[in-house]
C-alpha cells in the first residue's frame, strides 16, 4: 500500500512540475496485482509522463527495468532490446513523442547512459567515452539533446549531447 501511495505521489509530482502551469490534473489508473498495468505491489521509481506515455523504472518482474505506460490505451508498451538481464535500469526519461527514452543503467558497479529508439528497438551507450561515474539523465522534449550528470575530479558536472552522444559544441560540461 505504501508503495502504491509513494508512486501515486511520485507522479503527481510529475504531473504538476510539467503541467500544473496550464491546469491540475489527477490521474487515475487501475492496480493490477500481476504487474501487466500501471500500478502494482513493487517498487515503481522515478516517472516521468508526457501528453500520451508514462515511463517508470520498477522491479515487479525479479529485476529493476524500464517500463512504458500508454496512457490512452491504458496498458504498458512492450520494449523489446531495451532491459537486460544483468544490468540494473533506473531514473528514465522520455521524448515527448514517445520514440526516445533515456536512462541509466548499474552493471557490476559501472555506470552507463542509454538511448533507446522505440523505432528501430535498438539501444545505444551515450557515456561510453566518459570516465567516472554518470547519472540522472534526462532528454529534452524533441529527443535531441540529452542531458546528465558526470562525476569526475571530485566534483558533478552536467554534460549535453546528442543523440549519438557526441558532446554539444561550447556546452559539454556545465559545473552545478
Amino acid at each position: 500500500m505504501l508503495t502504491r501511495v509513494r508512486f501515486a505521489f511520485l507522479l503527481f509530482s510529475s504531473v504538476c512540475l510539467t503541467s500544473c502551469a496550464t491546469y491540475p490534473r489527477y490521474l487515475n489508473f487501475p492496480f493490477d496485482a500481476s504487474g501487466r498495468s500501471l500500478n502494482s505491489t513493487r517498487a515503481d521509481l522515478t516517472p516521468q509522463i508526457t501528453n500520451h506515455y508514462i515511463v517508470f523504472a520498477s522491479d515487479r518482474n525479479g529485476s529493476q527495468d524500464v517500463y512504458l505506460y500508454d496512457i490512452k490505451s491504458r496498458s504498458l508498451i512492450n520494449l523489446p532490446g531495451l532491459n537486460a538481464l544483468n544490468e540494473i535500469a533506473s531514473d528514465p526519461s522520455i521524448s515527448e513523442d514517445g520514440r526516445y527514452i533515456v536512462f541509466s543503467a548499474n552493471l557490476q558497479g559501472k555506470s552507463t547512459i542509454y538511448l533507446y529508439d522505440r523505432d528501430t528497438q535498438q539501444r545505444r551507450n551515450l557515456s561510453s567515452s566518459i570516465q567516472g561515474e554518470v547519472r540522472n539523465p534526462t532528454i529534452s522534449a524533441n529527443g535531441e539533446v540529452i542531458a546528465f550528470e558526470i562525476g569526475t575530479n571530485g566534483q558533478w558536472d552536467i554534460y549535453l549531447c546528442d543523440r549519438q552522444g557526441n558532446p554539444i559544441a561550447g556546452s559539454s560540461s556545465l559545473r552545478i
